[in-house]
């Protein structure tokens, strides 16, 4: 499944967020949306889910306007979650992640041998699975997230949409969301997923989309796409760079661009 919007234009309460962006992103890709706050990304994102229409542009899907696609065909090979989407009413976590399924299911039919091991295998990868009968609103906000994750790959579709998915997460969880949202991808998903943590994004992802003032201004490998001029220019830093042991490369925002480290101004 490709997954693009061409030339997408949205204008909300008299402000243009999102101004002539184009992107694509095809199976097997993990893809990072990266900006200063206020770039559009979560805009973006919603935009590729369907949630909002652009003002001038389209979103397509396998080269198929959005809008001809019929809601129960994208809610089985589109898959979203946003991290201040609200449950309804308090549910438990297995009836939370079961709602995934809903899009494989005629309605009022009982799960399925299928379903039951989508919910399963999803509470497994994001190890909630000890929460199962546990009320959301006795959740953590980070335990909240990975049920909300859990929800969102037990669709299994084709493409998944992530909104800050490590966001209120310990750093054991965040490497483990990345690494499993990269695990997705390369079974054959696609992923795109609005990150801020530029460190996991450049890890992790496969390509990397930086946004500024609603526009993508760089697309392309981490090393590529986060230049230090660019890392001055939109995000108002400056970096530190090197190799790990195992080989790979890593960059560290160090400090605002201008000042040295440790440096505070009024």
């Amino acid at each position: 499944m490709r997954l693009a919007v061409e030339n997408a234009v949205i204008r909300l309460g008299g402000r243009t967020i999102l101004n002539g962006v184009t992107l694509g992103v095809g199976p097997g890709e993990f893809v990072g949306l990266v900006g200063p706050n206020g770039a559009g990304k979560t805009t973006l994102l919603r935009l590729l889910a369907g949630l909002i229409a652009p003002a001038t542009g389209r979103v397509t899907i396998d080269d198929r306007p959005l809008n001809d696609v019929s809601r129960d065909e994208r809610a089985r090979r589109l898959s979203a979650f946003f991290q201040n989407a609200g449950i309804g009413w308090p549910m438990r976590v297995r009836e939370i992640v079961g709602l995934g399924r809903l899009p494989h299911r005629r309605t009022f039919a009982a799960e399925s041998a299928a379903d039951q091991e989508a919910i399963a295998r999803a509470m497994a990868m994001t190890e909630v699975a000890g929460l199962a009968d546990r009320i959301e609103p006795t959740l953590s906000s980070g335990e909240r997230m990975r049920v909300l994750l859990a929800r969102a790959l037990c669709v299994e579709a084709e493409m998944l949409l992530a909104d800050e998915p490590i966001t209120a997460l310990d750093p054991a969880h965040q490497l483990d969301v990345m690494a499993l949202l990269r695990r997705v991808s390369h079974d054959g998903a696609g992923v795109i997923a609005v990150l801020h943590d530029l460190t996991l994004a450049a890890r992790y992802c496969d390509r990397l989309v930086v946004m500024a003032e609603g526009r993508i201004v760089a697309d392309g490998a981490p090393a590529t796409a986060l230049q230090d001029g660019l890392l001055r220019s939109v995000f108002g830093v400056t970096a530190q760079r090197g190799s790990h042991v195992d080989g790979g490369a890593y960059i560290l925002p160090w400090a605002r661009a201008g000042r040295e480290p440790g440096e505070t101004r009024p």
